[in-house]
């Protein structure tokens, strides 16, 4: 069943989900589900076109589309950057010391937000010229 809609709806809503946790102070978060808008949204454009759409990472999702459609080429570079706060933006054992919580600043919230929301944006563009 083709449900890229939904994989889309899902990706703007966690992308949603990042800015409140942004301007809420949940750093972490914010960049875990700016990651999780990113994959959803490349899903989105993979169920489109039949392809499988398998893992987590953005860009490896990113090079999957880009083996068919042309993507603007520094988007591979934000989705390396995005797919980073995969892990440890969830889990106290993936730093040294101290919880996500205390090791993700506002600032790399928003330039991995700001990523996302550009990466939806280009997801959302393909889908519509399917």
């Amino acid at each position: 069943m083709e449900r890229s809609a939904d994989w889309m709806d899902q990706a703007s809503r966690d992308l949603a989900h990042a800015k409140q946790d942004l301007s809420t102070g949940f750093y972490e978060w914010a960049c875990f589900s700016a990651q999780q808008a990113a994959e959803k949204a490349a899903k989105a454009v993979l169920q489109k076109t039949g392809a499988e759409a398998w893992g987590h990472s953005v860009a490896d999702l990113l090079a999957a589309i880009a083996s068919s459609r042309q993507i603007p080429t520094d988007l591979l570079d934000l989705a390396h950057e995005l797919d980073k706060a995969y892990i440890p933006a969830r889990y106290p054992n993936a730093h040294p010391a101290g919880s996500p919580g205390s090791a993700y600043t506002r600032v790399e919230a928003e330039r991995l937000t700001a990523h996302a929301d550009r990466i939806v944006s280009v997801c959302q563009d393909l889908l519509a010229a399917l």
